[in-house]
């Protein structure tokens, strides 16, 4: 039987790598170990799974945990949380990452640049933990810095419970992002830019262009190939925001406000019992977060732009 050429050149690029196919072994297992494995655990979905009769023993029962989940009010109330606070949480990440990014570009004083950018990077390496603690201290109506220096300037006359007003939760928890992980975010975007054309810029220079035109026409431009790329990953993720976050500022007050999928999970799977609502809960988000990649790869390829495949 004779080999195609198109073979034979593949053959030939993974003979020539195979110091690199050596070393991506054991990463490859710890994927297959950790993200296929465990999709084993998925028949619960299908299941009424007891723990004591486990997986094997559990009775089958079709699609009646989905049906059971869709028609929960508690979870379409927990979905629009959800894709609230995900959609605000992705804009402003991508818009200030790429705004701080191309603001720290245009600095020329280095030991101010380098200032900057700890400051912002340093909230990235601390827990959320204590990220949230902070939070709740300023906004708390006992000797809160935010409410004392409202209070100063004149604008309120007696503290506002800020964590208590479910409508504002939605704001506090993506600034709080913000001011968590924008720094972190501009890292790829700063890469970027400094691999840029530098030739560019001085042709730009010498036709009479301005800093604000430089950046409009030579650097959002160069940016924009990354800035898809990790804007059709972000989209994928939309559903799944963890919970670490909400579950740390929220509070009986807010609950209609703060709870998302995942804790809805949690409170249906450790809270409640019912572990197979929990995992059909899981799929249902794998299969949003599979169609949005998919659907915005799609559009994106269309309009001539970078997409994934």
């Amino acid at each position: 039987m004779i080999e195609s050429p198109r073979k034979k050149s593949l053959l030939k690029r993974l003979a020539a790598q195979y110091q690199l196919l050596i070393m991506s072994v054991p990463f490859v297992l710890l994927l297959i170990l950790f993200s296929f494995v465990p999709l084993w655990g998925w028949i619960m979905a299908f299941q009424k799974y007891s723990p004591g009769k486990g997986i094997m023993g559990s009775k089958f029962v079709g699609l009646d945990n989905f049906i059971t989940l869709f028609h929960d009010e508690r979870f379409f109330l927990v979905l629009r949380n959800t894709l609230a606070m995900s959609l605000l949480s992705l804009v402003t990440g991508f818009v200030g990452a790429i705004a701080l990014a191309l603001f720290l570009n245009e600095i020329k004083n280095v030991k101010f640049k380098r200032t900057v950018q700890t400051i912002t990077y340093i909230p990235h390496f601390v827990s959320m933990v204590v990220i949230a603690n902070i939070v709740l201290t300023f906004l708390s109506p006992d000797n809160g810095f935010v409410n004392q220096f409202l209070m100063m300037l004149g604008i309120i006359d007696e503290p506002i419970y800020f964590m208590a007003k479910g409508e504002w939760f939605w704001v506090i928890h993506t600034l709080t992002g913000l001011w968590k992980e924008l720094g972190w975010s501009t890292i790829i975007y700063l890469a970027v830019i400094a691999g840029l054309n530098p030739e560019s810029y001085e042709a730009a220079e010498v036709d009479g262009a301005g800093r604000f035109q430089k950046i409009w026409h030579i650097s959002i431009p160069g940016l924009m190939p990354t800035a898809t790329i990790l804007l059709i990953l972000s989209l994928g993720s939309i559903v799944n925001t963890g919970y670490e976050s909400q579950m740390l500022l929220g509070n009986s007050l807010t609950v209609d406000y703060y709870e998302v999928l995942d804790l809805y999970a949690l409170n249906l799977s450790f809270g409640a019992g019912q572990y197979s609502i929990g995992v059909a809960l899981s799929i249902f988000k794998c299969i949003v977060s599979l169609f949005l990649v998919l659907t915005v790869n799609k559009f994106v390829k269309k309009a001539g732009q970078s997409s994934l495949f």
